[in-house]
């Protein structure tokens, strides 16, 4: 498993995420679609795996207090998948969440998405409910984890 060094980095420097987006998924999104998506920036927690000095995988969450923080996006570039940097990026952002006195983590994923939701159920996410998302036209998975012990 290659060692990926996680930063954070500010949610305005949007242009490595676009590239990391259209590099990884389709069809590609301008940065004003990223930009919209991800919402209000202090609220927003992205990440950046590097192996060397090349970017390889990005996280994107938000806070929702009083709820728990969410995944949002997570993508790592095709040659460095099944390789566990999507699992090094949630382990960075679960320890924030902690740091940040949250209990619990969320995220949904399409139900097409099969790899990422083995990657949430090998993370120790559950399964917690289900919706239909009209924009996707799919069902969305929702997961949730605790994030201590101590969590109810």
């Amino acid at each position: 498993m290659p060692d990926a060094i996680i930063d954070r980095i500010n949610p305005t420097e949007i242009e490595t995420i676009t590239h990391l987006y259209n590099s990884i998924f389709r069809p590609e999104r301008e940065a004003e679609w990223i930009t919209r998506r991800m919402g209000v920036p202090e609220r927003t927690l992205v990440q950046v795996a590097r192996i060397d000095n090349d970017a390889v995988g990005f996280y994107c969450g938000y806070e929702s207090r009083p709820c728990p923080p969410r995944m949002w996006l997570v993508g790592v570039v095709p040659d460095l998948r099944r390789t566990g940097i999507a699992s090094q990026l949630t382990d960075a952002a679960e320890d924030w969440a902690r740091t940040e006195g949250y209990k619990h983590m969320r995220f949904e994923c399409s139900n097409r998405v099969r790899p990422f939701m083995h990657l949430g159920i090998a993370q120790g996410y559950d399964v917690v409910g289900m919706r239909y998302d009209r924009e996707l036209m799919t069902n969305l998975v929702m997961f949730e984890k605790a994030l201590n012990e101590s969590a109810e």
